[in-house]
């Protein structure tokens, strides 16, 4: 079936909540759109050429639709046992990426050749562009969209955004960087290029202040193209008195260069920033 087709056949069976357990024809469409997430012929969200990003609703309504329609199954990997609805991706090998164990990615996710999975995880609906390290302990949530030749350091949290379903995921653009310790939640985007150091958190709210000319500029939710950002604070007035709260801070721009390994080792230098 088409792509159209099928969301069209989503788009109705959405409102037939009362049907999705029990009609085979719902069942067999929720799955062929799983499928086509594996196989990255449809994705959740896409770029368009003047940088903006859509999201495809309907796709994360066959995500949710497909946690209803799927039973639980035992699934065993050895010793190991899991008791889950959702099946494990397989076939690295003949996909050539490089799984080092026990990284775990959820059939539905789209991971690109050339990728290098360290042991990690990779939740549904995502989608990983070539040549990406995803390194040990780092999450990768449902629906968030990474692009090529991106590192995710160790122990970075990148949120899932299912719901609301006309929420953007996370989406981290081509040649970016993500430090160890970070968290990105709430549909944040990552433009191409950036740098982000150690223990950046950025939530929808978060205040991103570029301080890189005499007046400071404020973004939320928004990394422009190569930023070198890292965690600052600044102070709010309580009832109670001043405290600091937590911000990102972009301190430089990295330069936009066709070698990328030698901009970002030279950014990384040149703002001392750890990684």
């Amino acid at each position: 079936m088409k792509v159209n087709e099928l969301k069209l056949e989503i788009e109705k069976a959405w409102i037939q909540k009362n049907l999705w357990n029990i009609d085979d024809h719902i069942n067999n469409i929720v799955i062929q759109v799983i499928d086509h997430l594996e196989n990255g012929k449809i994705r959740v969200s896409y770029p368009l050429k003047n940088g903006d990003w859509v999201v495809n609703e309907w796709v994360k309504k066959a995500i949710i639709m497909y946690f209803s329609v799927r039973k639980m199954n035992v699934i065993e990997l050895g010793p190991l046992e899991f008791y889950d609805k959702i099946p494990l991706k397989n076939k690295f090998q003949e996909k050539n990426i490089r799984v080092v164990p026990h990284a775990i990615a959820r059939y539905g996710s789209y991971i690109s050749p050339g990728v290098i999975l360290m042991p990690s995880y990779v939740n549904i609906g995502s989608y990983i562009g070539e040549k990406t390290m995803i390194d040990t302990w780092a999450t990768v949530g449902s629906c968030a969209q990474i692009g090529c030749r991106v590192h995710i350091s160790g122990g970075v949290g990148i949120g899932g955004v299912l719901e609301p379903l006309q929420g953007n995921p996370v989406i981290i653009e081509d040649d970016v960087f993500i430090g160890s310790r970070c968290i990105l939640v709430e549909g944040v985007l990552i433009k191409k290029g950036s740098v982000l150091g150690a223990n950046v958190v950025l939530t929808a709210s978060t205040k991103i202040f570029d301080i890189t000319n005499n007046q400071p500029i404020e973004f939320k939710g928004f990394i422009p193209k190569y930023s070198v950002v890292i965690p600052g604070s600044y102070p709010k007035k309580f009832p109670s008195g001043i405290y600091y709260i937590p911000c990102a801070m972009i301190i430089g721009k990295r330069k936009e260069s066709t070698n990328k390994k030698t901009s970002l080792n030279e950014a990384l230098r040149t703002h001392n920033i750890s990684i």
